[in-house]
């Protein structure tokens, strides 16, 4: 195992919307590993920052499926739906540097141009409608550069992928300001994620730079698809993994294999906690292979 390293803070963060299924479980076991084999503390955050996607008890599945494979996380859980008053300081911050403006446009109006072309950066064009705040990208850093530990150097113009909105016009809390928000208010310095978030990254580098906040380091996980060939998520009803220690194990052993980290056949009816312990021995994130997506499915 390497050397004790305190000074790591990970984490996981879903969104409950419904049971974790098998790619947000390698997500979840792709980061802990990360953590625990430096010594580093592993966070959980609920991001429940959008109600009506979230139903009662969701949370405390997943906190069960998590507690199931063995994934301990340190402290309390976070919620965002708690957490409104940060955001708005951090909002308010944006506004009074000029990187943050209302909008009151509708996506129907702006679709055809592929990304919000920015109508509201000087004035609201529509002040009678409801409002959004967007962050003003081409303000921003550009280009957002910076090393995945996985898929090498990103470089991404922001101005190109358009003005995404930090608080929504029902005046719920987007993700993109929560997230870089509670990581910077947490000290998280490693985000290990899946790799459809690697282009929500410059958005989020952005607003780490506007608001003085550190940037962690990144790791961005393959993306799991299913025997269909899309992506497992609760919105392709993607099967929830188990709630229990004994059905867990051999998915532990395939999602081990998911992450490249080839356990030994024998360990595949062990049990979670000596799955782990030998994980935590062998992680290695340099034999992942960097490719964006892998096919996998509950066995």
């Amino acid at each position: 195992m390497s050397p004790v390293t305190m000074n790591y803070i990970g984490r996981f963060a879903p969104t409950p919307s419904g049971p974790l299924h098998l790619g947000s479980l390698a997500a979840a076991l792709g980061s802990w590993l990360d953590a625990r084999a430096v010594g580093g503390r592993w966070l959980l955050r609920i991001e429940d920052i959008d109600p009506p996607r979230c139903p009662p008890g969701a949370d405390d599945t997943i906190r069960r499926q998590l507690a199931a494979f063995g994934l301990e996380w340190d402290g309390e859980a976070r919620y965002q739906s708690r957490r409104g008053d940060a955001y708005q300081a951090a909002l308010e911050r944006l506004i009074d540097i000029g990187m943050a403006y209302p909008c009151g446009c509708s996506r129907q109006e702006w679709q055809r141009y592929g990304h919000y072309p920015g109508w509201c950066r000087e004035t609201p064009r529509h002040p009678e409608r409801p409002q959004a705040w967007r962050l003003r990208g081409d303000l921003g850093i550009n280009p957002v550069i910076w090393n995945d530990r996985l898929f090498g150097e990103q470089r991404f113009d922001p101005t190109a992928l358009g003005d995404v909105v930090l608080k929504r016009k029902d005046g719920l809390w987007a993700y993109q300001l929560a997230v870089v928000v509670d990581d910077a208010d947490q000290g998280v310095t490693d985000i290990v994620r899946g790799f459809d978030l690697l282009d929500n990254t410059p958005w989020q580098r952005q607003l780490q730079a506007a608001l003085g906040y550190p940037e962690p380091r990144y790791l961005h996980l393959p993306l799991i698809l299913g025997d269909d060939g899309q992506k497992l998520s609760k919105q392709n009803l993607a099967p929830p993994i188990p709630q229990d220690s004994d059905s867990a194990r051999p998915l532990l052993h395939q999602a081990l294999q998911l992450l490249d980290q080839q356990p030994a056949e024998s360990l595949r009816l062990a049990s979670v906690e000596e799955q782990l312990a030998e994980a935590l021995d062998n992680w290695a994130p340099a034999s992942l292979t960097a490719t964006p997506t892998r096919a996998g499915s509950l066995v």
